[in-house]
């Protein structure tokens, strides 16, 4: 699997701790538009790989971080660089859609 599970325990070592950008999918396995969304973040995890990483973090299970940056609805997609925030969005969308966007914020 080339994208890498991450809890609230975890969190600031493999998400703000990275020295390369990090995508980070709030998710849970109910829901539909982000089991539509996985495939696709795999692929990308994998073309990117050494460039970015992705990271999951299942919201059922780890609360405090997707309410401390105020995750209200998922899908939701967060890019951070250098420890920060530098992007977001909410939604499911193709992978070519997230490629671009992904491109465009680091």
């Amino acid at each position: 699997m080339a994208t890498v599970p991450v809890t609230d325990a975890t969190f600031d070592e493999e998400v703000k701790g990275s020295d390369i950008p990090v995508v980070v999918d709030f998710w849970a396995e109910w829901c539909g538009p982000c089991k539509q969304i996985g495939p696709a973040l795999e692929e990308l995890a994998e073309q990117y790989e050494g460039k970015i990483k992705v990271a999951k973090v299942d919201v059922d299970n780890n609360h405090g971080v997707a309410a401390a940056l105020g995750v209200r609805g998922i899908p939701a997609l967060f890019i951070f660089k250098d420890g920060e925030v530098i992007s977001n969005r909410t939604g499911a969308a193709p992978k070519a859609s997230l490629e671009s966007w992904i491109k465009e914020s680091i």
